[in-house]
């Protein structure tokens, strides 16, 4: 039997990428028989499945992005073939479900009915005979008539029937919803796609995660709802310790109860990391810094002073050894960060381990463009005439997914990298990319003197974007 997944509309681009990885963490494997990015509703089958019933819940049990997976009982252009398909594919099976409560409920995307139509389409399902209790809340078996519309269209383009087998995870964004959360920030990643990335990076029970600009706890968070044992750190440790207390990162975990699975968090960066150079981690799940507000930053100094120990005159103990110390920083490249995560990654993941980070895009990203693309090389040009930063590439790092979440004038994408074995790297490549590390260190790296904008195309551009909009953007919308 073939099964249909009732999506939500939204973040189109990572719908597929986040079944996928949850198919893979349950262990099943299926095939796309129908998706389409403008409908909500898609159908699989299972593959070399001998209990399929067991594989749609373990696929959907976590999924953020759809609402419940369902038998499909049915499918046609209009009632009639609907109909037909429903006694071609199932009549064997009503028996089963004659006597126990049951409810039909009518799903229609970009489309409706008045409340005596919607009795009229529930009355032609009749023919199946279900003479058991009618039950709205709770019964023992949900029917769904899924109408799938053109926009405004009058009549469905398409149509399904099915049978819930079992609801999705999404009600875990009501837990996590930042309304409700103790300590935020203003760049505190969402709760929706905090949990979709959790599940693109294949977090579970026995899983090592962390998160190198951690922040508020976002991700780590959201790894942790799912069983995995996290830490973090960041540039910036006022963020980790909030200014109160309970309101920081430890109250956070306490507030979800996952204290248990929070190892801690430390200021660091890449370039100064005290993990082990080990590959122990299983995940690594990050939305780095852009840099636009602020210019990258990494610890150190490029004056001599600063990159000595400063004793104090009253103790005489390191500077650097007191509660309330901010480090010195220095200027960072944006490409050099994000060569500096892969390399990061490759050093610390274990085969199959994931790498999922954000990253920005210059510009507005619009039509196909929008979908999981992966350009080859330079900078690609969108459908809007913007200009598109090159995915990072490394060579003991695979990208399996590449999603896209679209605002008014720029857009992000959403990495997912595994980590490949030692016999599947190429040590030609791994040469070159080794030499071509080493110019970018050389060139454009870490604290040469050269200011924010030199070392950061994105936050040219978004400057450049924000200062079109401001002023000839405002003057044309007054003419």
């Amino acid at each position: 039997m073939d099964y249909l997944i009732r999506f939500l509309q939204v973040h189109e681009t990572f719908r597929q990428p986040e079944t996928e990885a949850l198919a893979r963490l349950a262990g099943v494997q299926f095939e796309w028989i129908f998706y389409a990015d403008d409908s909500p509703y898609s159908i699989i089958r299972f593959l070399d499945c001998s209990d399929p019933t067991a594989a749609a819940e373990a696929l959907i049990s976590r999924s953020i992005l759809s609402t419940g997976i369902f038998e499909l009982w049915g499918t046609g252009i209009d009632y009639d073939a609907l109909h037909h398909d429903i006694r071609a594919r199932t009549e064997a099976l009503w028996p089963r479900f004659t006597n126990e409560t049951f409810r039909f409920k009518l799903d229609i995307f970009h489309g409706s009915h008045t409340l005596t139509e919607h009795r009229a389409i529930i009355e032609t399902f009749k023919y199946m005979a279900f003479t058991g209790p009618i039950q709205m809340k709770n019964p023992t078996n949900k029917f769904d008539v899924f109408e799938d519309h053109e926009l405004d269209g009058p009549i469905p383009r398409r149509l399904f029937f099915g049978r819930q087998v079992a609801e999705s995870g999404r009600r875990a964004m009501n837990k996590y919803d930042l309304k409700k959360r103790s300590y935020i920030a203003t760049t505190s990643m969402d709760a929706e796609l905090s949990l979709v990335t959790a599940n693109l990076g294949q977090v579970a029970p026995g899983t090592l995660m962390y998160d190198p600009f951690m922040g508020t706890g976002s991700f780590p968070l959201a790894c942790a709802h799912f069983g995995a044992v996290v830490f973090g750190s960041d540039l910036d440790g006022r963020s980790i310790r909030g200014n109160k207390p309970g309101r920081n990162v430890k109250g956070n975990f306490e507030q979800y109860a996952t204290s248990s699975q929070y190892l801690g968090g430390f200021v660091a960066d890449l370039t100064n990391s005290p993990v082990r150079q080990e590959r122990i981690l299983q995940a690594i799940v990050c939305d780095p810094p852009y840099g636009v507000r602020e210019g990258l930053k990494v610890l150190g100094s490029t004056r001599a002073a600063l990159q000595e120990v400063v004793y104090l005159a009253d103790s005489g103990l390191p500077a650097h050894l007191q509660p309330n110390y901010v480090p010195p920083k220095k200027a960072y490249s944006f490409f050099r960060m994000l060569d500096d995560i892969l390399h990061f990654a490759a050093e610390r993941l274990e085969d199959d381990g994931r790498l999922c980070m954000w990253m920005p895009v210059a510009g507005e990203v619009e039509g196909e463009e929008a979908a999981a693309v992966v350009p080859e090389s330079g900078m690609e040009a969108t459908a809007g005439g913007a200009r598109e930063y090159d995915i990072p590439r490394h060579p003991a790092l695979r990208l399996v997914s590449c999603c896209t979440q679209d605002f008014n004038k720029w857009s992000r994408q959403l990495l997912t990298y595994r980590r490949v074995g030692e016999e599947e790297v190429d040590g030609e490549e791994l040469l070159g990319y080794e030499a071509g590390r080493l110019a970018l260190r050389d060139g454009n790296g870490v604290g040469s003197g050269a200011t924010a904008n030199d070392l950061n195309e994105f936050r040219k551009k978004a400057s450049l974007t924000a200062w079109w909009w401001f002023t000839v953007g405002s003057y044309a919308d007054k003419v």
